[in-house]
């Protein structure tokens, strides 16, 4: 390798690791150490409403087990709240962002007479007209926080089609090399919301930017994420690391390793005696595609 690399796994702890993050985190520890790099270890709990100290104490266990050395302080993104704000208070000072009163049932309404993007109809909606907007504000109606394209692109001018990324893995369609940034494959994302504060796209560039990472990788199911980041790098002039994204693990059944579909914990393999060596053949024997 060219340069020394500076890596990260950034997990939500919302629920213990199973076998795919294990992959994530030690494809990531794997490519800092053979470039002599680093390794840094970013909690993402933004989500107050799910995240649990026990599921980072955990994490740290398991990571610790699997023979994984990290940077330290750890960052948690629960101290940078104010970083995201600023960067939110400077995109709506530019016109980037508008309030969207729209319930989640309405979008979903919306949704299906929408655009298109990949992987189905996209959301592109648009501030209301201001008298609407001042009545909706003063009856304290609750509303998220979208990245208009349309301003993005208005914004950027003949930057905007020209930004692109490097992709050293695969996307889910075997993208690699320089790729064409399309941040319209998600419409006008969310940035932040009062239930859960800021959205994970605007929190991840900031820090990504904030700890010098180099490259990414992680899951291809994040693949079209990279798309809408890179257009979010361009407006807040933040350096775009190169994305290394990975397949995917499955489980016997047929469907992708999550917690939702019951994805054995990685401290449940520890106390049953499997050592990391074991777990390093169950990755190896569950990878699959996108």
């Amino acid at each position: 390798m060219a340069r020394e690399w500076v890596t990260r796994f950034a997990p939500s702890p919302t629920g213990e690791l199973h076998l795919g993050h294990a992959y994530s985190a030690l494809t990531a520890w794997d490519a800092a150490v053979a470039s002599g790099g680093r390794f840094l270890l970013r909690i993402e709990d933004i989500d107050s409403t799910r995240v649990r100290p026990a599921f980072e104490a955990a994490i740290f266990a398991d990571l610790a087990w699997l023979g994984i050395v990290w940077d330290r302080p750890v960052l948690r993104q629960s101290d940078h709240l104010d970083d995201y704000h600023a960067a939110l208070e400077d995109l709506a000072a530019r016109g980037l962002i508008y309030r969207c009163f729209r319930t989640r049932a309405d979008v979903a309404s919306e949704i299906t007479r929408a655009p298109h993007g990949p992987s189905g109809p996209v959301f592109v909606g648009g501030p209301l007209p201001a008298d609407e907007e001042a009545a909706r504000l003063a009856r304290g109606e609750a509303f998220a926080w979208r990245l208009s394209l349309e301003a993005a692109r208005r914004h950027l001018g003949a930057a905007a089609a020209a930004l692109t990324f490097q992709e050293e893995g695969r996307g889910p369609m075997g993208e690699r090399g320089t790729i064409r940034a399309e941040p319209e494959r998600l419409g006008d994302i969310v940035l932040a919301r009062k239930d859960v504060g800021v959205a994970y796209h605007l929190a991840v560039v900031i820090d990504d930017a904030r700890q010098g990472v180099t490259h990414v990788i992680r899951g291809c199911d994040l693949f079209e994420a990279a798309h809408v980041q890179r257009l979010l790098q361009a407006l807040l002039g933040l350096p775009t690391p190169t994305y290394q994204h990975h397949a995917l693990l499955m489980g016997a059944d047929g469907k992708r390793l999550a917690k939702r579909n019951g994805a054995p914990a990685l401290r449940a393999l520890r106390e049953a005696g499997e050592t990391v060596e074991d777990v390093r053949r169950r990755i190896a024997d569950a990878l699959t595609g996108c």
